[in-house]
């Protein structure tokens, strides 16, 4: 379970990264149920301020024997080419040997890598570095489909934002949806998002609002309980059914089908962490013909069962 959190500054920092781990792990919300973490952020040399790529420095709270107990060592974004200090890379092997979880924001993930602790697991970083991240430690299996990946003690998020929903994910894992959701509150961001980074990556701008299809995601996310088809969206947004999978395409990055599945599925989990409804209700509830189809899709998007997921994240015991 995380109560400890040491996050490493091994060189030049991305501020905002470990403004990230700070804000989830630092900052005392005990007031509002939260559970007290230890937080320390952890520097070679702890009197010597570590620059940030936003043209200030911070001053570290321990040296790296802070980490030598932590449950969770993080490594915020930093240069892709590093350095990375073997002193570095030993505490995260002996993190990982220990039995505790590494983890690592945007960039980060490099020096998980020269760690030698990607070899042979799914991993993420922003989708930018994919291509160099999968080039440098060829035995890693970089996924740009997905804001984070947990694969066993390592944990790697994408780019920026995408390690609050990592760090996110570990206090739901460990103290439960409402924990999360409390946190998530306070910083005013979704407890969870659902799709992967390719919606981030860049792609033609489009035309001005008039022709965005904002409206249209709204209505069908406010109307989930009903079949949706690409030609009935294509006429609520008064456009052919090519123009409408082309301006999908371009504006969420992710195909109609895919996108609206995804919705009901995140509806699904809504209900599952904050209702008592048995499966084929929230089935029906999200549009789904059957609870079958219900176990289907959510099996194949969250990777495990809805009952499975209901007893690890419902806020009822």
């Amino acid at each position: 379970m995380v109560q400890v959190v040491a996050a490493l500054l091994a060189s030049r920092a991305a501020a905002f990264e470990l403004g990230v781990l700070a804000e989830v792990f630092g900052i005392d919300r005990t007031d509002d149920g939260v559970p007290a973490f230890d937080f320390r952020v952890c520097a070679l040399d702890p009197s010597r301020p570590v620059p940030t790529s936003s043209g200030f420095a911070v001053v570290a709270s321990h040296g790296l024997e802070g980490a030598a107990d932590a449950d969770l060592v993080a490594v915020p974004a930093g240069p892709a080419d590093g350095p990375f200090p073997e002193p570095f890379l030993t505490v995260l092997r002996d993190a990982v040997e220990r039995g505790a979880r590494v983890m690592s924001v945007c960039s980060g993930a490099f020096m998980l890598g020269a760690a030698g602790l990607l070899d042979g697991r799914r991993c993420a970083t922003h989708w930018r570095y994919a291509d160099a991240l999968a080039r440098r430690y060829p035995l890693a299996q970089v996924d740009l489909d997905v804001l984070y990946v947990e694969d066993g003690p390592v944990l790697t998020s994408a780019g920026t934002a995408a390690g609050i929903d990592a760090c996110l994910h570990l206090v739901r894992a460990d103290h439960g949806a409402q924990v999360a959701a409390r946190i998530a509150r306070r910083m005013v961001v979704p407890p969870h998002r659902s799709g992967g980074q390719r919606q981030y990556v860049e792609s033609p701008i489009l035309e001005p609002s008039s022709t965005s299809l904002q409206p249209v995601l709204d209505w069908v996310v406010a109307h989930l309980d009903r079949p949706h088809s690409v030609a009935e969206l294509a006429a609520r947004a008064q456009v052919s059914e090519r123009t409408f999978a082309r301006r999908f395409a371009a504006e969420v990055g992710s195909s109609p089908h895919r996108w609206v599945t995804e919705q009901r599925v995140g509806l699904a989990r809504r209900l599952l962490e904050g209702t008592d409804a048995d499966v084929e209700s929230i089935a029906h509830a999200c549009g789904l013909s059957s609870g079958a189809l219900l176990r289907q899709l959510f099996q194949r998007s969250v990777g495990v069962s809805p009952s499975t997921y209901r007893r690890q994240f419902s806020a009822s015991p």
